[in-house]
């Protein structure tokens, strides 16, 4: 979440989940309807397991609209890249890690789509956050919990924007 507690999401973002609660109001809601009318129908329902089921598929339905029309209620839209030659999100990072003499490739994305094994980090997190902004050739110091700090130089930055394999977080 952001300082001000608001989701951080880009307008590609706010598409998808507007797609989403479309989905699930229009496809999901009502074949788990469906679903708890013939499970209810089966008779006892202290013993239907079908319905228990049923129960529970439409109310996690229903929490996940709620969660992320609750997220659009109160995102804050960020520009995806400001500049063309700085860092923003969706743009991939070449980086030079100093002390190990390695170089990675991360992604920065907004926080629901964030995936470290991926390469796909937030643009909340020390790093992520260090990088907003920066140009190619730029040292920049990453301060960790407990008060420790690595070095990195920017090497590259490619605008790769948003890719359709990106996943959203559930909540």
């Amino acid at each position: 979440m952001s300082l001000n507690g608001s989701e951080q999401l880009t307008r590609a973002d706010i598409k998808r989940i507007e797609e989403e609660i479309e989905h699930r109001k229009t496809v999901v809601r009502p074949a788990a309807l469906k679903a708890l009318k013939e499970a209810r129908a089966l008779g006892d329902l202290s013993e239907n397991f079908e319905y228990y089921c049923a129960k529970r598929d439409n109310n996690q339905n229903n929490s996940r609209i709620r969660y992320l029309e609750k997220m659009l209620r109160f995102a804050t839209v960020v520009d995806e890249s400001p500049d063309e030659d700085t860092v923003g999100i969706n743009n991939t990072v070449e980086v030079y890690y100093e002390e190990d003499d390695e170089t990675e490739k991360y992604r920065i994305v907004t926080p629901i789509r964030c995936d470290p094994q991926k390469r796909l980090i937030s643009n909340e997190s020390p790093l992520g956050s260090a990088l907003i902004g920066r140009r190619t050739g730029d040292r920049v110091s990453i301060s960790v919990d407990g008060g420790e700090s690595y070095t990195v130089v920017i090497r590259s930055i490619e605008k790769t924007g948003e890719s359709d394999s990106d996943v959203m977080h559930s909540f």
